[in-house]
């Protein structure tokens, strides 16, 4: 029996890599099994599932200048899919109202007599007090978002 793309065989496991297994074939030839043709299953190490001297049945995937590919699992029959188990949602929950940016006060209270100078000097304040604190934090960290260093 000659061997072709399609046929199965009976070898026996001769070498064990870690990307795949040697099988000995009839007529004194050899193949190779890679790591993805053993199981449907990922396999991350192949000595948990091959030893040398084990009694496999391959089909020869391809032959490419005396080179023989062979795969175990076309031998197979694959198994059902596992069911999904869904994760259950998070309850919605909606997000709080935000009245005012900060701790700036856009309304004027009753009980405030500041004239609306007096409101937009002190929002003049606090933004520059932001800002200011915001060119510090980049100073620090030595360097801007355009990757360029600051020295």
């Amino acid at each position: 029996m000659s061997l072709e793309v399609g046929s199965v065989v009976k070898g026996k496991v001769t070498g064990v890599m870690k990307f795949g297994a040697f099988v000995a074939l009839p007529e004194n030839k050899s193949g190779m099994v890679h790591i993805s043709e053993i199981s449907h299953e990922f396999v991350n190490d192949i000595n948990d599932v091959i030893k040398v001297g084990d009694e496999v049945t391959v089909k020869v995937v391809s032959i490419d200048n005396g080179k023989i590919s062979l795969s175990i699992k076309a031998n197979i029959e694959k198994p059902a899919p596992k069911p999904r188990q869904r994760r259950p949602r998070k309850p919605y929950v909606p997000a709080p109202k935000v009245t005012s940016p900060g701790n700036f006060q856009w309304e004027k209270s009753k009980d405030d007599s500041s004239s609306f100078e007096d409101m937009m000097n002190k929002f003049k304040r606090t933004s520059e007090d932001k800002i200011s604190d915001l060119k510090r934090g980049n100073e620090s960290r030595g360097y801007s978002r355009r990757g360029n260093r600051n020295k």
